[in-house]
């Protein structure tokens, strides 16, 4: 895939196409969104094996390569949603499909749901909607949010001597969060997620990525906007399930689709970049249908 870069009003976003010779006039347009702290890099593995498409995915604002945003800005779902359609409108795409995994997974069901005009068919993988909160615990995100918010400031950021000491701690980072990622995935998004500096390399993305979210929907509201995607959806999910997304959980979501399809296939959380081969012949599968 080749880097380009999109200027849009919230900044730069980096992205990965489709080479012109591989970028059919009439093939189906795919805006791809990656998962919470990685990068367009992860749709590297899968891309080879979607011919027929002009793919292009983004680094989301503050990831990868992408612009940060502005101090006293919040990465929020809202927000993601809009640098999406800025990205598409600066690519000029009035229709597109969506691709998206894990948190690009849920801003895509968000953009899908409030933009039904825009979307012409819906691909999620380990993520349908967004991560639930209790309504009793809104006060208490809330404080964690700006505590943890008002903390970070001036924290520096840890200088790894070499790519691979980054990739084994992008694999670790992971894991105590149950997202296994193999070794060649990490070495991936580490490449694209890093820069030099003095003594090696550090994240490229914004450290506020990390703080928590100020305020989650409930999942009454989350049901109800998975039930307004009306476009084609598929849904695929790695067998185990994930801890914040239990099997049985994504069912019923996945059921509340106007016109969705669920598949779950053994594997881990970053199923795209581990097994593109399958996760491709599913994918290409549901585009022709």
């Amino acid at each position: 895939m080749d880097p380009f870069s999109l200027e849009t009003p919230l900044g730069t976003v980096a992205a990965l196409r489709t080479p012109p010779a591989r970028r059919p006039a009439d093939g189906p347009r795919v805006l791809a969104l990656h998962g919470w702290l990685d990068n367009a890099a992860s749709f590297l593995p899968i891309a080879p094996h979607l011919p027929g498409l002009d793919l292009v995915a983004l680094d989301l604002p503050g990831h990868g390569c992408s612009a940060h945003l502005p101090h006293g800005a919040d990465y929020s779902f809202p927000g993601s949603v809009n640098a999406v359609l800025d990205a598409a409108d600066a690519l000029g795409w009035e229709h597109f499909v969506l691709l998206g995994h894990s948190m690009g997974a849920g801003i895509a069901s968000l953009l899908a749901a409030s933009c039904p005009e825009r979307v012409s068919r819906l691909v999620v993988i380990e993520a349908l909607g967004a991560l639930a909160e209790e309504p009793a615990r809104t006060a208490e995100r809330m404080r964690d949010a700006i505590s943890a918010a008002r903390a970070l400031r001036g924290k520096q950021l840890r200088t790894f001597p070499d790519l691979a000491v980054a990739a084994r701690a992008r694999m670790a980072g992971g894991q105590r969060v149950g997202s296994r990622l193999e070794e060649d995935a990490a070495r991936l998004l580490v490449e694209r997620g890093t820069r030099p500096v003095d003594g090696g390399y550090c994240w490229s993305s914004d450290p506020r990525l990390m703080l928590p979210t100020f305020l989650r929907p409930t999942e009454a509201q989350i049901r109800d906007l998975v039930a307004a995607i009306t476009c084609p959806t598929l849904a695929l999910f790695a067998d185990p399930a994930q801890p914040y997304l239990p099997d049985a959980l994504r069912r019923e979501r996945a059921a509340l689709l106007p016109d969705g399809r669920l598949v779950v296939m053994e594997g881990g959380h970053h199923l795209h970049m581990e097994q593109p081969e399958a996760v491709a012949a599913t994918i290409g599968e549901f585009l022709r249908g």
